[in-house]
């Protein structure tokens, strides 16, 4: 790959690539501001502002964002007459969750193991990093042949629609000719791949009440409800003996068509433990990204420490909901909401909120853009055909931009491959993968300008 003269370009950027990612990966920009300061966020988006100033972007803009978060823009013209490419990442994290479970600090990135690692090196903060070495090798090597408009999220992990909302208020602002969004992975490491679905997701909050107050339970229990009981209840209808997602009214049963993954490798990247399961019916494809998957993301109990002998008056969880394209993610938490009223036991007093909805998405594979991408991805990828697989997690913003200009192509590509662990402790991104996937995306822009690759 080195005698082309952009991924040669590409490898000379790599150092300066880890000291930005880096710098980058430092800001603690979880946009759960009741756990991280906002300040951390707003200095992640300046720094990718003055990024892109650097870059000769014009028009960069902080835009603030329905959901009170910022989202970076940006736009570099191209020559006269030429296509618009608009390219999309997030600079919002995850929390790291378990830090004692991280083998290094979770927002100093640490090379180990020929891995880059940090929350956020993958997903997303690696994607800011790709687009700006694909557009600086494309600078090198007789500049860039598109328009290019940039907007960098800064609440795509929180699912609360800022920059969705910010976008239908602002139609004009993000058209384009093609949409690449680095937010998805390769299949495997080494291996093209383009995304072609990805689930839609809704959260909800469940609370169960059954007592004005705990009581003890040697004096009460066995006849006083216990919410945490009933709460347990609920959440154990909602899947079928084998583990499958049962939401009443909500169908299952979906097949996958494209490139299959392998049970063992699906346990060898999922690190299932030896002797456990794996949970639902039908393929491990079909599972991940044809079919709906319930998740309790969490439960407000009391802890085993310090736990009294008491029934409990009052818990609550959060739900998520996976739902497959086909499947309008509103309808689906209908039925959630639905289903877990209809399965609250004892009369207890049961509310759920919507906290967070995205709907699914399906590309078109047979598109002039996703040819180019297959050309670019065969120089960058030797010896390796571009694949087509689907995502089980979801980018909400896609729906958004697919509606706002129905003839825009998608293309979704990025960091995340099995062995990133994005969102898990010891989350890291492969620098192979960053630079192989720098080279695929400036040599796709050249290819989508009519150019020679």
């Amino acid at each position: 790959m080195s005698s082309n003269p952009v991924a040669a370009t590409v490898a000379s950027l790599m150092p300066r690539a880890k000291e930005e990612l880096t710098e980058l990966v430092a800001f603690k920009s979880v946009a759960d501001f009741g756990q991280f300061p906002r300040e951390e966020s707003e200095a992640a988006a300046r720094w990718i502002a003055d990024a892109l100033t650097a870059e000769g972007f014009q028009d960069v803009a902080l835009l603030d964002t329905p959901d009170g978060t910022q989202s970076v823009y940006g736009f570099l013209p191209g020559p006269e007459g030429a296509r618009t490419v608009l390219l999309y990442a997030h600079y919002d994290v995850q929390p790291p969750l378990d830090e004692a479970g991280w083998t290094t600090p979770p927002f100093e990135l640490t090379e180990r193991d020929g891995r880059w690692y940090g929350r956020g090196a993958a997903d997303c903060k690696g994607g800011v990093i790709m687009h700006l070495l694909a557009l600086r090798a494309l600078k090198a090597n007789g500049g860039v042949p598109v328009n290019v408009k940039i907007i960098v999220e800064g609440s795509e992990e929180q699912g609360t629609g800022g920059l969705e909302r910010y976008a239908e208020e602002h139609p004009d602002l993000l058209t384009a000719d093609t949409v690449v969004i680095g937010d998805a992975g390769n299949f495997r490491a080494g291996l093209p791949t383009v995304t072609t679905t990805l689930r839609g997701m809704t959260l909800v909050r469940v609370r169960i009440d059954t007592l004005e107050g705990n009581l003890h339970s040697g004096q009460f229990g066995g006849a006083a409800p216990d919410a945490l009981a009933a709460l347990v209840r609920v959440l154990d209808s909602l899947r079928a003996e084998d583990g499958s997602t049962t939401v009443d009214g909500l169908t299952g049963d979906s097949v996958w068509q494209g490139i299959q993954y392998e049970e063992e490798q699906f346990r060898k990247d999922a690190k299932v433990l030896d002797g456990v399961e794996l949970i639902g019916s039908g393929t491990v494809a079909d599972r991940i990204w044809a079919r709906p998957a319930i998740t309790v993301l969490g439960i407000d109990c009391p802890p085993v420490v310090g736990a009294t002998p008491s029934v409990q008056a009052s818990a609550r969880a959060l739900l998520s909901l996976r739902v497959p394209p086909g499947v309008d993610a509103a309808k689906a938490t209908e039925l959630l909401r639905a289903h877990v009223e209809a399965h609250t036991p004892w009369g207890a007093r049961v509310t759920t909120e919507q906290i967070g909805q995205g709907q699914a998405f399906r590309a078109d594979p047979a598109s002039p853009a996703y040819r180019a991408m297959a050309d670019a991805m065969a120089v960058a990828y030797p010896g390796e055909e571009m694949q087509y697989a689907g995502q089980g997690g979801s980018i909400p913003l896609c729906n958004t931009l697919a509606a706002l200009y129905p003839k825009a192509e998608i293309l979704l590509i990025g960091l995340s491959e099995p062995e990133a662990q994005i969102h898990a402790v010891n989350e890291s991104v492969s620098p192979d993968e960053l630079e192989r996937l720098s080279v695929a995306e400036a040599l796709f822009l050249r290819n989508y300008a009519g150019g020679a690759a």
